[in-house]
């Protein structure tokens, strides 16, 4: 609460609360408008300290991931404060003059940045000593004049994930292109201008040096947090693989022999079986010429020689020379067999 206080202060002191004549409202301002004061809006602190503190926080989750921020201000007043802002956080920035399809034809702008960065290394290097006074003066001129434009995007690789612009009505160019690609929107928003259109609207007065210079400050320090969560998380993130890695090695140090000695100790895998054991490829196991399926020589299944079914010399049922029930047999208590009984 005491900071909320301070921040409001902060923010009457800079002249925040001072919007624009009564006849160049935007109704759709009216939830913001504290009351009319000598023909002029006063703006209500209370909604501008939630909205810049709502932005402040999407933004500071979204510099948090590692996107980009562009921050927009064509006016006067603006120009320096925010490049200087955007510096300090190492964001992409317009200060100078917004060129039609910065975003929606953000191909064409990276092959005019390509171009601006290939005659500054030429010049850096010595690669146009050769040419003529005039060629060399021209060249530097078209760099200067691209770098005024596109220095503030030089180290933008791809488009940007959010906007920050000052005073959406002067920036509404940006605004649509950045609405047309579905980047989150932050603006600040005076008394005439229609805070529906941004995703992020900070009531505040764009006009005021001392207004603009408080809120750019603001979201910049917040901004900056976020980067610096970031480079927290990637610091735990490498000592906890170093120790990982550390663990892991420990581990097969230590029991890397006993590994081995398991390995090579008789009893495993494919070794010979014993006779009549089970598995494997040894003697005794199936189809094998030991006892079990049809195999001859054992009792079991149709073998010759053997007890079980329907075998000949083999006792059980109707065998020749076998004991057991089945047809009565002559000379003999057994089968069909002369003089034996049983077997």
């Amino acid at each position: 609460m005491e900071n909320n206080t301070s921040l409001q202060q902060q923010l009457l002191e800079a002249g925040v609360h001072f919007g624009h004549l009564k006849k160049k409202w935007n109704p759709k301002m009216l939830p913001y408008i504290f009351a009319e004061k000598k023909g002029i809006h006063i703006i209500d602190l209370n909604k501008t300290v939630e909205g810049l503190q709502d932005a402040a926080a999407a933004l500071k989750s979204i510099a948090k991931s590692g996107k980009k921020i562009m921050f927009v201000a064509t006016k006067k007043q603006a120009k320096e404060i925010v490049a200087e802002a955007a510096k300090r956080v190492n964001m992409p920035f317009v200060t100078e003059r917004w060129l039609g399809g910065m975003l929606t034809n953000f191909a064409t702008i990276r092959k005019s940045v390509k171009k601006m960065q290939s005659i500054e290394k030429m010049l850096a290097d010595g690669t146009l000593d050769s040419i003529t006074k005039k060629e060399r003066l021209t060249l530097t001129r078209d760099k200067e004049k691209m770098e005024k434009v596109l220095g503030g995007i030089a180290q933008l690789a791809r488009v940007p994930a959010a906007l920050f612009l000052v005073d959406i009505s002067h920036e509404h160019i940006a605004l649509a292109e950045a609405r047309r690609l579905g980047i989150s929107t932050f603006g600040m928003v005076d008394t005439n201008s229609d805070p529906t259109k941004v995703d992020f609207a900070v009531p505040a007065n764009d006009d005021a040096t001392k207004s603009i210079a408080i809120i750019t400050n603001y979201i910049a320090a917040a901004i900056a947090e976020g980067l610096a969560e970031r480079a927290n998380e990637k610091t735990d993130d490498v000592v906890e693989e170093e120790e990982a890695d550390t663990q892991s090695m420990k581990f097969e140090l230590e029991g890397g022999d006993d590994r081995g000695e398991r390995g090579r100790k008789p009893g495993g895998g494919r070794g010979p079986g014993g006779p009549g054991a089970g598995g494997g490829r040894g003697p005794g196991g199936g189809n094998r010429g030991g006892g079990g399926g049809n195999r001859p020589g054992g009792g079991g299944g149709n073998r010759p020689g053997g007890g079980g079914g329907n075998r000949p010399g083999g006792g059980g049922g109707n065998r020749p020379g076998g004991g057991g029930g089945g047809q009565r047999r002559p000379a003999g208590s057994g089968g069909p067999r002369p003089g034996g009984g049983g077997r």
